[in-house]
């Protein structure tokens, strides 16, 4: 019964998956819907598998960090792969979830450093927190209400010393003595000093115009003239004056008038006080970020002393009575019973009804945890596709815990303890991409949709340090060790120390000897011999029917038969040119367009030209040409006075060298 009783600060599981493992989370209030159920108003804790992987590695510091200055005995690899799972992460992000959903308690502590790490694990549902997570900037901070219990906190109490030894030390940095109990004056006569102090204290805000404002009446200017900066102000006048009367009174009304000492509750103003307690109401006693996000104006030690101050007054009185009468209409504790459902992950055995995930599961699969082939129920773990399954005291880890008890292949143990990832913290694509049974390009595909371009832009300066600190630098031993961290402001001090002597120096010019021209030709000429010219032959006219032979690919200019494409079986529009692929005629039956495999497409064609060719190009004027290239299915008709080559076209030539009928022999 007492184990089905949940409490205001308690630490319970949450299930919000049946796969995914439960959520840790602190109930902070418990309050009754209109339709009758009970909603718990929590504070989120995060795990390691919760936050990226790089707060994972500043986590893993953290912790090293604490190992080394607690000096923690040593663990096991397994050891340490379980207490990441221990560790959460506190934040300050409230959610509502139904207290239905509530599957158990558990025990979360501020992390100490008498704490044995060790201890966790022998514990059951015990966890613990050294750092704070916010979900909103994405950072770790070390938690502010650590208690500093350790050797490095406790003071160092020196010698006393002898009779007749002199002190040596700076009297400066030591405390001053600000009040004497062994003084000459009597408890009667302390006590009318302090009324005279605060009778000047009521005068002066009397005289104080900003005073006699917030104090309009002498109730109040008399109420603050009584508060403790008064009566402090009136015990250092009598420490200073030797604890003298005479002036001591004198002090406290100087030439220029009476002295006014006012405290921070005087000096904040009724906005201030109202920002104050909306920030109290929303951060708590976290001071800091009562300054950061409300009163950044204000100093740490002033809100500090506002705080203290703020609560010997009246409206405090009346916010704890109004917020204890809310807590009596709230909810103490909700009992929920033991949930007795069976988890859709659950694996049916054989000759039972089928599951959810029962069908399809191959026998003879061990635990992927910790490899037994022997359990009273099993269930289903990871994607479908792997065919994985834990047994039932895994399971129960998996859940509670939110990892395997062993590092496995999936969750990191080929790349290294540094990133203990289980297949339920990574994504589906990331998970399939670790499969065996994914190939090598189905792998890069689905990697490939999370990379991220990236560019680095150096800087000048850095450039230089490059140059000028390569033995601070090292960049071989960087480049061996990428992901050691390189101390780049010393780099940089140094590379400004270094900079002026090195503009004073003059720079080593080694001078480069250059061959003259003509040996550089020789040496050409020797590695790759001319060619000879090819002497040339009678001229001789050209073939005419040697344009209309069948040259198959070896010309470009011939053009084929509109015989010859219309027995190939080409369709032609009526302007003489042939059908698209996408447009068909209307005798020719509708075919389904198929897109083209790159592999299945047919090899280029190369033409090589001819020297005919070349010739014929040269005889055709420009008009001829771009006519043809429009209507390139035409046959092309050649008379037999464009066959002859033109002579090149002198300057004084007209225009149009195509008027002249006189046939050139080719050469």
């Amino acid at each position: 019964m007492a184990a089905n009783m949940y409490r205001v600060g308690d630490y319970v599981y949450f299930e919000n998956s049946s796969s995914n493992p439960y959520l840790v989370r602190r109930i902070e209030e418990l309050n009754k819907t209109a339709n009758g159920n009970v909603e718990a108003k929590v504070v989120c804790l995060f795990r390691r598998r919760d936050i990226s992987s790089s707060l994972n590695s500043l986590a893993d510091s953290n912790a090293r960090e604490f190992e080394e200055e607690s000096k923690q005995p040593g663990v096991s690899e397994q050891q340490r792969h379980q207490l990441k799972h221990r560790e959460l992460f506190l934040s300050r992000q409230f959610e509502s979830l139904p207290a239905t959903h509530i599957r158990g308690k558990c025990s979360v502590t501020l992390l100490n450093e008498t704490d044995i790490l060790s201890q966790y694990l022998e514990k059951e549902d015990c966890f613990f927190y050294s750092l704070v997570f916010d979900p909103v900037q994405k950072t770790l901070l070390a938690d502010q209400g650590e208690i500093r219990v350790g050797c490095k906190y406790q003071a160092e109490i020196p010698d006393r010393l002898a009779e007749g030894e002199s002190d040596n030390r700076n009297q400066q940095k030591m405390e001053m003595k600000v009040w004497d109990p062994d003084n000459p004056l009597t408890d009667r006569q302390i006590d009318q000093f302090l009324v005279v102090a605060r009778a000047v204290g009521t005068f002066a805000r009397a005289l104080d115009c900003s005073s006699s404002i917030r104090q309009p009446s002498l109730h109040m200017s008399a109420a603050a003239a009584s508060r403790d900066i008064t009566l402090f102000h009136a015990m250092d006048t009598l420490q200073r004056n030797g604890y003298d009367l005479a002036k001591a009174m004198s002090t406290l009304v100087p030439q220029g008038g009476p002295v006014l000492c006012r405290d921070e509750m005087e000096e904040w103003s009724a906005s201030e006080a109202m920002l104050f307690e909306e920030a109290l109401e929303k951060y708590g006693k976290d001071f800091n970020d009562i300054r950061q996000d409300f009163l950044p104006w204000k100093s740490l030690a002033s809100i500090v002393q506002f705080y203290y101050m703020w609560k010997t007054t009246d409206r405090y009185i009346q916010q704890k009575r109004l917020k204890a009468a809310e807590a009596d209409s709230k909810l103490k504790q909700v009992y929920i019973p033991t949930y007795t459902k069976p988890n859709p992950n659950q694996i049916i055995s054989v000759g039972s009804k089928p599951g959810m995930n029962g069908a399809g599961f191959q026998k003879g699969l061990t635990c992927e945890s910790c490899h037994t082939t022997q359990s009273a129920q099993w269930y289903a773990w990871g994607p479908p596709n792997m065919q994985c399954r834990l047994c039932a005291s895994c399971w129960i880890y998996w859940k509670k815990y939110g990892g395997l008890k062993t590092p496995t292949q999936l969750e990191g143990a080929a790349r290294g303890t540094t990133e203990p990832h289980s297949r339920g913290h990574l994504s589906r694509p990331e998970a399939q991409s670790l499969s065996p049974y994914t190939t090598s390009a189905n792998r890069a595909k689905l990697l490939a949709k999370n990379r991220q371009t990236f560019l680095l832009q150096t800087t000048k300066l850095t450039r230089l340090a490059r140059r000028m600190c390569r033995d601070l630098l090292q960049p071989r031993r960087a480049a061996r060790r990428p992901y050691a961290p390189i101390n780049a402001n010393a780099i940089k001090a140094e590379c400004s120390i270094r900079l002026p002597k090195a503009a004073k120096t003059p720079l080593k010019i080694h001078p480069l000897v250059r061959l003259p021209l003509a040996t550089i030709v020789k040496d050409l000429v020797a590695q790759a011999p001319l060619k000879p010219k090819t002497p040339r032959g009678t001229k001789t006219p050209i073939n005419r029917n040697q344009l209309t032979q069948n040259r198959g690919l070896g010309g470009i200019m011939v053009k084929r038969a509109y015989e010859t494409m219309a027995g190939a079986g080409v369709p032609f529009s009526a302007n003489g040119r042939p059908l698209a692929s996408g447009i068909r005629s209307g005798s020719q039956p509708a075919a389904k367009r198929q897109k083209l495999n790159p592999a299945d497409a047919p090899n280029p064609v190369v033409f090589v030209a001819t020297k005919d060719t070349r010739a014929l190009r040269k005889a055709l004027t420009h008009l001829e040409m771009r006519r043809a290239a429009r209507r390139p299915n035409l046959p092309l008709k050649v008379k037999p006075p464009l066959i002859a080559v033109r002579p090149p076209v002198p300057l004084s030539a007209p225009s149009h060298p195509a008027s002249t009928n006189e046939p050139i022999v080719l050469e």
